[in-house]
């Protein structure tokens, strides 16, 4: 499927694609065409050569602009609710991990047939690691499935959870925020305009009041909030977000925001851009808690402090409002209600996963389940169920095994694909996202950005070589 040669390449974008000293030009819109994108990406993903990995990484996402779509910041829109002049929908934001690009071509039809524009596509710290998906690899990734699907218009792609490691923060808090600037620097340089910042971990409930609780999570926050203000491109302002409750821990009060927000802008400085939401901790935990079965624990999530907290942030900050974690795995009769209590932004990532299992040949789940028996059984805790063991290591096989995901049969990934736009419409619908790409081209302007053909080459030439074996989750997240 890639391209095997640079002169295979370019021989078959001859006429249709022209590369001259550092610029990219489409000549002919209309060839560019499905199996041109489906080489590009299959060679910016898989290719074993690094130069060929950043030359397909770099077409990709320096003909997007010419194709109608731009990598942008949401802060516009999120500026917007702050000032409550656009509000009836929450945005959600989807991390895509396994098939990422048939399954993100599937969103972006699901977009496409109801007129989505409010919506992200985002990637974690940690799953960046047991996907085997890069900053780099990820955003041209992403923006060859809008390519290959003709979405048009602004492509928000977010970096999630970039999280501090509280044991590691204990031993070396130099170290681990410089770990936190670096990952900035090499998103935002890929094509990342908006950026989660989660030092909620270094929340430390133990201290005498909400400040010193607070205290070294709104400093490197304001901390990396700098940085990433000193590497957006010209004309971007970037969306960063905020954390003051770790998902799975106590829910979060209005005291602790205030006092979160408050302190974080008083460490940023006068004059400083600073956060555009802050997600709280409702009562969900990431992937949901698994039974003994293999399902779900229902859980009871409190609306109350989304629209409490929304509020406060709106009218008293400027803000978008609160934004809720874990949720994919709950259950669908509760989505109206994040619009309802306007909350801003919702992450979505479990589910999708999940669906990809439920649609693959059995023999490769077969096989998937047996490498994981092995992989992973030091992680396999006393009194847990097989059921219990797979669905929480099974993300950890999805870097692996990714070139047999995405090398599945035409007919088995056109049925994943459908069950997964399916999923998004629905989902589009109970969030009131559906027609909201005027909404979007209103306030998000295009900036053109323009990418280096030799930070793609030198991304890809640091991405680890060959299939990274799993391993223990520092603080395992799964929206």
């Amino acid at each position: 499927m890639e391209f095997q040669t640079m002169a295979q390449l370019g021989d078959t974008i001859k006429g249709v694609i022209e590369i001259h000293e550092g610029t990219v030009r489409v000549l002919s819109p209309a060839l560019v065409s499905g199996d041109l994108i489906d080489r590009l990406v299959h060679t910016a993903v898989f290719h074993e050569k690094t130069e060929m990995r950043g030359v397909a990484r770099w077409i990709i996402k320096m003909i997007a602009p010419e194709m109608g779509i731009h990598l942008a910041s949401i802060q516009p829109l999120y500026d917007a609710m702050g000032r409550g002049e656009v509000t009836g929908f929450t945005v959600p934001a989807v991390n895509v991990r396994a098939m990422a690009y048939d399954s993100a071509r599937a969103l972006f039809r699901a977009a496409n047939k109801d007129q989505v524009g409010a919506v992200i596509l985002e990637i974690a710290k940690s799953e960046m690691g047991y996907t085997n998906q890069s900053p780099a690899e990820y955003a041209a990734v992403i923006t060859a499935a809008a390519l290959r699907e003709k979405f048009t218009g602004p492509l928000f792609i977010q970096g999630d959870h970039f999280q501090a490691n509280a044991k590691k923060f204990k031993e070396d808090a130099k170290k681990e925020v410089e770990g936190l600037r670096q990952l900035i620097k090499q998103a935002v340089s890929a094509g990342f305009f908006n950026i989660d910042i989660d030092a909620s971990t270094l929340v430390d409930l133990d201290r005498p009041n909400l400040v010193e609780q607070q205290r070294d999570n709104f400093e490197v926050g304001a901390d990396l909030t700098k940085v990433v203000r000193e590497s957006e491109p010209s004309g971007i302002t970037i969306s960063v977000g905020g954390e003051i409750g770790e998902v799975g821990g106590k829910n979060s009060t209005v005291e602790e925001f205030e006092t979160y927000i408050q302190n974080y802008l008083i460490a940023l400085g006068p004059g400083k851009v600073g956060m555009s939401k802050v997600s709280v901790q409702t009562g969900t935990s990431h992937g949901g808690v698994p039974m003994p079965d293999g399902t779900v624990a229902k859980v009871k999530l409190d609306f109350n402090v989304l629209e409490t907290i929304s509020k406060v942030a709106r009218e008293k900050y400027g803000l978008s409002g609160a934004v809720q974690h874990g949720a994919s795995t709950l259950p669908l009769d509760l989505f109206h209600r994040f619009p309802e209590t306007k909350t801003a932004e919702i992450h979505l990532a479990t589910e999708f996963q999940n669906m990809v299992y439920e649609q693959m040949p059995a023999n490769l789940k077969e096989k998937i389940y047996a490498y994981l028996y092995t992989a992973c059984k030091d992680e396999m805790k006393s009194g847990q169920s097989d059921e219990q063991f797979l669905y929480k290591a099974r993300k950890k096989a999805i870097g692996p095994f990714k070139r047999e995901l995405w090398g599945l049969p035409e007919s088995d990934r056109q049925r994943i694909g459908k069950a997964l736009e399916e999923r998004f419409s629905l989902l589009f619908s109970k969030l009131k996202v559906g027609n909201s790409r005027d909404v979007i081209c209103k306030f998000v302007k295009k900036v053109t950005v323009s990418f280096a053909l030799r930070d793609e080459i030198a991304a890809a030439e640091a991405e680890p070589k060959g299939t990274p074996a799993p391993k223990a989750d520092d603080n395992p997240l799964a929206d």
